[in-house]
């Protein structure tokens, strides 16, 4: 039994979403010179690609411009996780106490 087109164009924009979130992620930490360009263009062409994969078959509807809103909504969710301190916990004295 074939799987339908629907369902691939589901998972080609869960797929989007994700690869989009990631590539924000990637976009602080070539940033911050701690991961190289090229990790952050194999997120983007991902994520277009998925994005791309979308309309293959079917003329432009809704699903597409919500998946595309929604990577976008990712990419900037992405971002703001990465750029943000997170700061450690000093938990020696509760592994060690004195």
């Amino acid at each position: 039994m074939p799987v339908s087109y629907e369902f691939l164009r589901g998972v080609l924009g869960v797929l989007c979403v994700l690869f989009a979130h990631m590539a924000g992620r990637s976009a602080i930490a070539v940033r911050k010179r701690r991961q190289k360009l090229s990790k952050f263009y194999g997120w983007v062409v991902r994520a277009a690609v998925c994005a791309l994969g979308l309309s293959l078959r079917h003329p432009l509807d809704t699903i597409d411009i919500a998946v595309w809103l929604l990577s976008l909504a990712a990419f900037a969710a992405g971002w703001w996780d990465a750029s943000r301190e997170k700061s450690t916990e000093d938990l020696t004295r509760e592994i060690f106490p004195e």
